[in-house]
């Protein structure tokens, strides 16, 4: 089972935003891969942001460990960013983290990146070295025990070290709320209908827990001090670039193709429209597409 993020409508930008992994079991991450990559280069200006806000606090880490890392984009950027890091890339997925490593070869990391793969939490255990950071972008909230992961994660920490996760922010946004045609507030129907379906997800893990999703009161929990968050936002207004379409066009296509059982008819036949690269109203087309997402980040410290 591979854990990585989320990328369009499991903004996953590791994997599909839409498919939460729900159906991570039946997914053929090779065959994905190239689409999570471009995903998540998309969003490479959230991701730069978010790791310049960690390095203010995070100064001059050794090891830094990108738990459930899928194609390695953010790992990449971790390792631009602290040039004298090593960096771990842990995913679940050896096809992903074969083109993790080739990134770091092309961004000439290759010397100090390494891979390790496994199921989160217990593939920590296999670190040689306690982490000076550890980051988990969307992937701890595919564990059934929030709680004990985070527990894992943080014993995986050297003192003084910093575990930062990736959970909550806002739904994405690729359109306005009228479109001229079907209802209006699409997308705010579709965000239901997901988070139901996360829900359901979360409830079918194995040894799932019900838990607040308080994730600083989380963090404080697993044995953390000084914990914060801040959100960060990918703003791509209309006009938007090609990769940016080809994003919402991904990202509606999974729509449809996996929650249409869940929409009503209506929302169903717009989703049609919306995907048909023959209808001048789709997305492909369409001259207000834009994307917009806010992911939020939570950080702590283990105490020294």
């Amino acid at each position: 089972m591979a854990h990585h993020h989320h990328a369009p409508g499991h903004d996953d930008e590791h994997r599909s935003e839409n498919a939460h992994a729900h159906d991570h079991e039946h997914l053929d991450w090779a065959e994905l891969a190239p689409l999570l990559e471009s995903q998540a280069e998309l969003f490479t200006p959230l991701y730069e942001h978010a790791l310049a806000w960690l390095a203010k606090e995070v100064t001059d880490p050794g090891l830094i460990v990108d738990a459930g890392s899928g194609p390695g984009v953010i790992s990449g950027l971790f390792a631009e960013t602290f040039p004298g890091a090593r960096i771990v890339a842990v995913d679940g997925s050896e096809p992903l983290l074969e083109r993790a490593r080739a990134r770091a070869e092309r961004l000439g990391a290759g010397d100090r990146f390494a891979t390790l793969t496994g199921d989160m939490p217990g593939v920590l255990a296999e670190l040689d070295y306690p982490a000076d950071l550890l980051w988990a972008s969307r992937s701890i909230h595919h564990l059934g025990d929030q709680g004990a992961a985070l527990t894992a994660c943080v014993e995986r920490l050297a003192p003084g070290g910093t575990l930062a996760v990736m959970e909550g922010g806002l739904p994405s946004r690729f359109l306005p709320r009228d479109i001229g045609f079907g209802r209006p507030g699409l997308q705010a129907r579709i965000d239901a209908v997901e988070e139901d379906r996360f829900s359901r997800m979360r409830e079918e893990l194995p040894g799932s827990v019900a838990q607040a999703e308080d994730w600083p009161a989380l963090l404080t929990a697993a044995g953390l001090h000084h914990t914060r968050s801040r959100t960060f936002l990918l703003d791509l207004p209309a006009p938007v670039p090609d990769r940016a379409r080809a994003y919402v066009v991904e990202s509606l296509t999974r729509t449809r193709d996996l929650l249409g059982e869940y929409l009503e008819a209506d929302d169903c036949a717009t989703l049609d429209r919306l995907v048909d690269p023959d209808d001048p109203a789709s997305v492909h087309h369409r001259p207000d597409v834009f994307v917009l997402a806010a992911h939020t980040v939570h950080s702590g410290v283990r105490p020294v």
